[in-house]
C-alpha cells in the first residue's frame, strides 16, 4: 500500500528518500519487505508522500 501511495503521487524512491533525508535504500528496504518501519517512521513517510495516515490504517484494517 505504501508503494501504491508513493506511485499515485508520481514520486520515485529517490525523491521520497530526499524528502525523508534518508538514503534510497531505506525506502527500497521497507517497500521490499526487507525492513519494517516503526510508527514514527510511518508518520514521516505519510507526511512526505502526502497521505492521511488515519485513512491508510483504516484501509489496511479492511484488507487484513
Amino acid at each position: 500500500m505504501l508503494v501504491r501511495e508513493r506511485k499515485k503521487r508520481r514520486l520515485t524512491q529517490v525523491a521520497l528518500a530526499k524528502k525523508l533525508r534518508r538514503p534510497q535504500s531505506f525506502v527500497s528496504n521497507y517497500e521490499n519487505g526487507e525492513r519494517r518501519i516503526d510508527l514514527v517512521e510511518f508518520m514521516a513517510v505519510a507526511r512526505a508522500i502526502g497521505f492521511d495516515p488515519a485513512v491508510f490504517v483504516t484501509e489496511l484494517e479492511q484488507i487484513s
